[in-house]
């Protein structure tokens, strides 16, 4: 069997916009917004760089139907060097760019060739015996398991079985093409190049199920490194390795905070925890959640000074880095005290925690919460999350941060 190389890449989501990235400074929310475009390029790039025999994208090349075809003109485009290199491409669809969902079409180059989405496809490269087996996504959503129809292993040749798929279940991605791990493997292949899930992971390292994940982060769920899978197959032998292609990074760190602790030493903390993403980052802009979490004397009061904080916190990220920033800042953090706030005069006492607590397992409250974030969300631009909305999408925590902000506030109105 020859020795060849080849690129396993997926969910490339190309028109992409960004999630509700808060960043002020302009010109570094457009290096955020054209990440996706650059990483493709890298991509690109590291497939000549690296003299592959072919490359695989495997579902998910862009995240919906087409605006105009300004999206599909830079694939192609990018694409179109691989051809006068004579790299072949091989492509499937994936939920977002199911064949019902993306309906418009540019005329792609020669080299690229695109498994039928109505039943499991082979692909030959005679010359270096390798068989590709593949199906693409019809519908957005794809409910049948693909794996059991694709066809056994070609004997003598390497088999490599590419699927959009979240096998068992990975959430939060959502259930398509479900299979086992079983299903794949007795197919009988040497590789299995999966698409879906935006996290690098290898499900089985002998014969390796591997998924490479996207490969630009595009919001705080989707957080460190992003690229694809370099492959080389010689005698039969197969070693693998990541090629890290994202052009700008999402990151979230937590800095522990102690009831011994000032705020210079928390803001010390704070460079020392971001010193390890500097590290890492190299010449991409770091976009850090950070969040502040433990038992802190004056809890309250940060979080009614939150503005402030936040300022300081960037400033502290920005010693460390010339290019992290602060994407958001959280607070979990606790007083020692456990007494519960009472407010009290000669008319009634009120005990707020224990109004909160009732309130909290209210349907009716919930329902209004709801309705609340329903109301903000039609007044803010598509390209801001549900995660900025209701973060983690945990009604409960929003409470809790409420909680610690209104007895902040209490607790400065009683000083003054």
């Amino acid at each position: 069997m020859a020795r060849f190389r080849f690129i396993h890449a997926a969910d490339l989501h190309l028109g992409s916009p960004l999630s509700g990235l808060a960043l002020k400074d302009e010109a570094l929310a457009r290096r955020f917004a054209e990440a996706s475009r650059d990483a493709f390029t890298g991509l690109i790039d590291a497939a000549l760089a690296e003299k592959v025999d072919f490359l695989l994208i495997a579902g998910d090349i862009y995240d919906g139907a087409w605006k105009d075809n300004r999206i599909g003109l830079f694939f192609n485009r990018e694409i179109a060097r691989l051809d006068r290199a004579d790299i072949p491409v091989f492509i499937l669809r994936g939920n977002h760019d199911a064949e019902s969902v993306v309906t418009r079409t540019i005329t792609m180059p020669e080299n690229v060739r695109e498994f039928s989405v109505k039943a499991p496809e082979t692909m030959r490269i005679d010359t270096l015996k390798v068989a590709i087996h593949g199906q693409g996504f019809a519908t957005r959503s794809v409910n049948d398991n693909l794996a059991a129809s694709y066809p056994p292993a070609m004997p003598g040749w390497f088999n490599i079985g590419m699927l959009h798929t979240s096998l068992s279940g990975r959430p939060p991605h959502a259930p398509y093409a479900p299979c086992t791990v079983d299903d794949l493997l007795a197919r009988g292949y040497d590789y299995w190049a999966l698409g879906h899930v935006h996290a690098y992971e290898q499900v089985v390292d002998m014969p390796p199920v591997i998924y490479p994940g996207n490969i630009q982060g595009r919001s705080i769920r989707e957080t460190g490194e992003k690229g694809v899978v370099l492959v080389t197959v010689d005698e039969g032998e197969v070693r693998h390795r990541r090629l890290i292609l994202d052009r700008a990074r999402f990151e979230r760190a937590t800095v522990n905070v102690t009831p011994q602790m000032g705020e210079d030493d928390i803001f010390a903390a704070i460079e020392a925890r971001a010193a390890n993403y500097a590290e890492t980052a190299g010449e991409r802009p770091v976009a850090l959640r950070l969040v502040l979490s433990g038992t802190y004397q004056q809890a309250g009061r940060m979080i009614a000074e939150r503005q402030q904080w936040h300022d300081e916190a960037e400033a502290a990220l920005q010693r460390s880095h010339g290019d992290l920033w602060l994407e958001k800042l959280e607070f979990d953090l606790e007083t020692p005290e456990v007494a519960r706030p009472v407010i009290a005069d000669a008319e009634a006492a009120v005990d707020f925690r224990a109004l909160i607590e009732a309130v909290a397992g209210s349907p009716e409250f919930a329902a209004q919460a709801g309705a609340l974030a329903d109301e903000i969300r039609a007044r803010l631009p598509a390209s801001v999350s549900d995660e900025t909305v209701f973060p983690g999408g945990d009604l409960a925590r929003l409470l809790a941060e409420a909680e610690r902000l209104l007895f902040a506030r209490l607790d400065m109105a009683e000083e003054s």
